[in-house]
Parts: C-alpha cells; structure tokens; sequence
C-alpha cells in the first residue's frame, strides 16, 4: 500500500513486515538524516519546532505595504498617545470656564456721537414719542399755527426748537435736516456700528414730518410757505415772546406767531434740499420717498419762480440772515438730482451763471466755510463726488472740474501749512476770524475734510495736489480729528464742549428748558429770569450739545447769560454729529458708494444685444 509522504515523496508501506528492529531502527536514523538534510518551509518548521520555538516576525504586511514591526508599533503608540492627550485637553477645555472677551470698547468719537443726537430729543417740539428719554421734557407748543389767525397752515405743531429759545426757524433746521441725511447715505455702515441708525432716522423724519406740514405738500404750485413759528425781537418793549420769558417749552402761555413769505428762494431751495435728500435715506419707505421726493420739487420750483430771500424784512434778518440764496439753487438742484435722476437738476446745478452768481470765482475771506447760510462749498464736494464716481463727461465736465478744483483749493485752506485762517495758540482754526460762535463752522469743515478724504481714497486717490505739493489723504483725516478732538476736551482749559463728554464740561448751557428744574411749578414770563440769572448749575444736563465754543484765545466762560459763550444751535449739533460718524468707528469702513446714485440712470447708453447667431 502507498502512502502519502509527509516530506513529499512517496511511501511504500510492506504488509508484511520482514525486517528485524535493527534494521527498522538504522533504516529510519537514515530517513531521519536523509530528511533534515533539505531546508523546509515554516509550515514545516512549525510542525516540528511546536509553538514554543516559533520566532517573531521583523516585518508586518500591510497588504499594500510592508513595514518594520518596531516602526508600526511605534507609530500605532505614537497616535494613540497624541488622541488620548488631545482628548484630555478638549475635556479640560470643555469644562473649565471660561471668559469671552468682548468687543473693544467704543472710541470717542463713537461715544461722542450717541451723546450728540441725544440733543435732538431735547429739542422736540410738539406731543413726544414715548421713547424720548429725556425725562424733564413733555408735551409743549401743541397749538402752534392755531393761535395765528393770519396764517394759511393750521397745524404746525411739532419740529425743533432752534436753540436755548423756543423758536423754530426753518432755515437752519433745514440745513441741520440735511446735514444729517447726508451722513447718514454715506455713512449708516457706521451709523449701524454704533447702534444709532434707527435712532437718527428717527430724527430726521421727526423734521421733515414738521417741514411737510410748512406748505401745501400735495400740490404741485404753491404761492406762499411756514418760515417761522415764534418771535425773539426785543426791541420793541418787553412784549412776551420767545426771547423776552424764560420758560419751560411745557409752560409757553403766550401768542405764538407764523411768518410765513412768498419769496423766499433760499428757504425753499434748502428745504428742498432737506426732503430730497431724506428721501434718499427712507429710499426703502417708497411711498414716504416719493412724498418727500414730491414736496422737493414743489418746493425748489417755488423758490425759482418767486425770487427773494427769506430773511428781508422780518426779525429772521437778526438771527439768521441769508446773504444770498444762489449758493442754496446750486444746492437744491445737486440733491434733487440725486434724488430723482432728472437731468434737468444737474444741468442747473452745474450751470456756470448759477456758480458765478454763487461766488464760485471769486474767493474771499469765507470762502469755504460751510454754513447754514453758505452751501456753496458743501455743494462743490456733492458734486464732487459725481465727477469722481460716475464722470459723466459732456456737458457736465468743465463745471465738474471746476468744481472739483475749487474743493481741492478748499481743503488746502484747511490745512496748517497754508495761512488762508488763523489758528488759536490751543490749534482751533479761526473760519468765522474770530467772531463769536466759531464751533458750528468747525464741525461742518471737519465733516467735509473728512468726507472728501473718503471719496479720494474710494476712487482709489492717494492724495490731492496743493500747488506743487501733493499731499496725502490721511492729513484731512488729521486735520477733522485735531479739531474735533479739541471740542471733546484736549484743549488748553481741558474742557470739552460737548455736554455730557469727559467730566469737565459747561454747566450753565443758555437753555430755557434745561435751566428750569421740573419740579411741578409753573413759572410766568419773568418768572423764571431767576433761573436765567442764578450762578447755580442747571438742574438737567442737556446732554449732547455743543455750545457755541470759545474765542479767539482759547478762552471760555460758563455763564448762562453770554450765549455767544454757552448757546447750542440745532445747526451746529447737525454738524457735529456728522464730523463724529465720519471720524468713528474703523477706519477701513469707508463711505457708501453706491447708494446715493440709486434713483441716477446709467450715464451712458446701454450697448445693444449682440445679434443672433448666424444660420445658412
């Protein structure tokens, strides 16, 4: 029989087995030898070594790689240690507490800004919003225009108050309406940073509401308009009026009168300024848009039709004399342009018998400062920004050049290398030469410095030229943030003039309804002179305004009587707050392109679809 050998050959097996032990024994010592002699596989190596002599392999097989076993248990601890600390690391981390860092702290400027539109909710005429917050103010004046038995306009409750008095003038609340809308299109990034856009939104509608109601806004012709609502003339005998008492606005018994006119271009032109440009700020509030748009240009074509100005003989040519009302057509006609589009606007606004008249080429010793009587310089750098952003060419370039030149003139004048304005030893620059109440001036050119250094770098301009000199955009940042920083308090008495900034600021601000505590007595017309005349601070801290500034030597004084010291104008806080949110914030958030173009149609026409492809 035949057997398998195990060692691979095979066997032959005798039934009968013949052989003596002897020879099995021999026989098998040389199969043994014979055997051993060949090298053998590790199945047979094992079969015959046994578990307990099997030696370790050097290598592992991966499949597609092999490697040494020592470097394969080495990395295999290596992971497993480095997951296991990380482990332990996150669940420290979960557990620990810990303290989230917060957002900086707002600048000054920021802080400023919260501060100064806090001045306009004091200044509220009219029934206020429940969410006014300035306590010792309520409801006053809520029979305006009804007293007036000569006045067409019925209703005219509500607007502003124009300074410490209770007089509401439309010319500079106008301009101060504007202002604000201005800064708010080019800056509601900034606005929304500091929390504040609701809020000074809120602001404007609360003016330009109170302008609709100052002519027959549904119209398309009017003959006549609200100048003015309360009178401050005292010179003609100690007649109550707003000048004459010291009252609270809550408390005002007396007549109240209207004056209304029926030429007055400058005053039209600058409310139509106000509402065009509102209207461009509530541009998502379509149909309140296009009523602010409408009331605009009922306006500037009341103001083009009956030539005047608004302050010739009234009691307006003591407080607020317009010098012309060419600069504000130029004015009118840019907003207007902007807000509808029609380029009938813009032809008028860069038509160079309306600059000339305007004072464009001639210069003079105000030239550039910025006013609620003088546009032309704000103007120039709204038009500016045409030239810079959309260069709408012929016919427009040569005005817009000129325009543009003029502004570039403007902001050298700013600056401290160039004599055009006298500066203080503390570093304010002297725009109004001296003359009292030089802050509000100050304000508006910081605002527009620091515009007009957006718009270059916007358009991706590094600088602009000074005659020879060329000179970057940062030193109109310096020069907007020299100024303003002097009013916050680094000045040499080391006072801000913002109410409610820093821990040293006036305390006896000219204000009737700050000055008054709201103590549930009513006081008359001569009343309260003792508020007026007493030495004490004012009981309620008219926070956020501006006083009308120092002099011409850095020298202030605190007292409630000298308003060319310590009177804050609705004007002057319009400007602040514009030259504040220019300057806050980060300064790579620059200005708003885009959205003040949203009503202009594309400059130039659309090219025509490319044709339809060819077929044979």
């Amino acid at each position: 029989m035949y057997g398998r050998d195990p060692w691979g050959g095979p066997l032959e097996i005798n039934a009968a087995d013949s052989a003596t032990d002897d020879d099995r024994s021999r026989n098998l010592q040389d199969f043994d030898k014979a055997a051993l002699s060949r090298p053998l596989d590790e199945t047979q190596q094992s079969w015959l070594l046994g578990p307990g002599e099997q030696k370790k392999k050097k290598y592992v097989d991966l499949g597609c790689i092999i490697v040494s076993r020592k470097i394969f248990v080495w990395t295999v601890g290596t992971i497993l240690a480095a997951g296991f600390l990380a482990g332990f690391i996150t669940l420290i981390v979960k557990t620990v507490p810990r303290h989230h860092k917060g957002h900086p702290p707002p600048d000054n400027y920021t802080i400023a800004l919260n501060k100064a539109l806090m001045f306009f909710n004091a200044q509220r005429s009219g029934k206020l919003p429940r969410h006014n917050n300035v306590s010792w103010r309520g409801n006053s004046c809520l029979n305006d225009g009804k007293s007036d038995s000569s006045s067409v306009t019925k209703d005219l409750v509500g607007g502003y108050y124009d300074a410490g008095d209770a007089i509401k003038f439309n010319f500079p609340a106008s301009f101060a309406m504007t202002m604000l809308s201005w800064s708010v299109i080019e800056y509601s990034a900034k606005y929304e940073a500091a929390g504040e856009l609701n809020h000074v939104k809120e602001i404007i509608k609360w003016g330009t509401d109170y302008f609709l109601k100052t002519f027959n806004s549904s119209a398309d012709t009017i003959d006549r308009l609200a100048a003015q609502v309360g009178e401050g003339d005292t010179s003609k005998g100690p007649n109550p009026n707003d000048h004459y008492c010291w009252m609270r606005p809550e408390d005002i018994d007396y007549a109240r009168p209207v004056t209304e006119c029926h030429s007055c271009s400058d005053l039209a032109a600058e409310m139509a300024a106000a509402l065009a440009s509102a209207s461009i700020v509530f541009k998502d509030n379509k149909a309140y848009s296009q009523k602010l748009v409408h009331g605009a240009k009922t306006l500037f074509k009341f103001g083009r039709e009956q030539r005047g100005r608004y302050s010739t003989g009234n009691e307006a040519a003591i407080f607020y004399n317009s010098t012309s009302y060419w600069d504000e057509f130029v004015w009118g006609a840019s907003w207007l342009y902007y807000a509808t589009g029609n380029s009938s606007y813009l032809q008028l606004a860069t038509a160079p018998g309306l600059a000339k008249h305007a004072g464009a080429f001639w210069g003079g010793p105000d030239y550039g400062v910025f006013s609620w009587d003088n546009k032309l310089a704000g103007a120039q750098v709204l038009l500016s920004r045409l030239r810079l952003f959309l260069s709408p060419g012929y016919p427009y370039e040569e005005i817009l050049s000129t325009f543009h030149n003029q502004t570039s003139i403007v902001m050298c004048s700013y600056l401290p290398y160039f004599t055009s304005f006298n500066r203080t030893k503390g570093g304010l620059i002297q725009l109004n030469h001296g003359r009292p109440q030089p802050l509000q001036y100050i304000v508006n050119a910081a605002f527009l410095a620091t515009l007009f250094s957006d718009y270059l770098q916007a358009a991706d301009t590094p600088g602009w030229y000074c005659g020879p000199n060329f000179y970057s955009t940062d030193v109109l940042r310096q020069f907007a943030e020299t100024q303003i920083d002097y009013i916050l308090g680094k000045n040499p008495r080391a006072m801000s003039y913002v109410v409610g900034f820093g821990n040293h600021y006036p305390k006896h601000v000219h204000h009737r309804a700050a000055s008054i505590p709201k103590n549930k007595v009513r006081y008359n017309c001569k009343g309260g002179w003792k508020w007026r005349d007493t030495s004490k601070p004012n009981p309620n801290t008219l926070t956020g305004a501006m006083v009308a500034g120092p002099d011409k030597h850095d020298g202030f004084h605190d007292v409630r009587t000298n308003y060319n010291y310590t009177e804050p104008t609705l004007a002057g806080n319009a400007g602040l707050v514009a030259a504040l949110v220019a300057l806050s914030g980060d300064k790579t958030t620059g200005i708003d392109k885009n959205t003040i173009f949203s009503a202009v149609p594309p400059m130039f026409p659309t090219p025509p679809p490319p044709p339809a492809p060819w077929k044979p």
